[in-house]
């Protein structure tokens, strides 16, 4: 069995849901390597997070950000991890809600998305700044 990792860093982006599958698979060109397999994509940070969602319409991206920002809204008066500005609090929250990592089968050097998936980075910062993710496939 093959094992690849690399650390990868995305370009900043603006609070919101962004597709990212290109981005990753142009910094990870090595998954051609693999045959059959998985791809596991962790982020380190606490304030963003990945998802697997709709890839076509960028309806469904704003509905996404427009649905967490009222779950979770900024400036509550029981929050106490203000230090950092208004959005970091929600931000947190909302990065464990959308969770830390995604998997993903590889197939024939491919990522073996459905027709309408894509990968997301979901910024939960109003400027959050580059992301860091590491990117781990298995397989043979």
């Amino acid at each position: 069995m093959k094992s690849l990792q690399k650390e990868i860093r995305l370009k900043a982006r603006k609070r919101g849901f962004h597709i990212i599958t290109n981005e990753l698979l142009s910094q990870f060109p090595e998954i051609k390597k693999i045959k059959i397999g998985v791809l596991y994509v962790f982020i380190k940070h606490t304030s963003a997070g990945l998802a697997i969602n709709e890839n076509a319409d960028p309806t469904v991206r704003e509905d996404f950000k427009s649905h967490f920002d009222k779950m979770v809204p900024e400036n509550q008066p029981y929050y106490e991890h203000t230090t950092e500005g208004p959005d970091d609090m929600p931000a947190h929250i909302k990065a464990s809600l959308t969770g830390t990592s995604v998997q993903v089968p590889i197939t024939n050097g491919m990522l073996s998305l459905g027709t309408w998936q894509g990968i997301y980075l979901c910024e939960h910062r109003n400027d959050g700044g580059s992301r860091k993710l590491v990117l781990t496939a298995f397989g043979e």
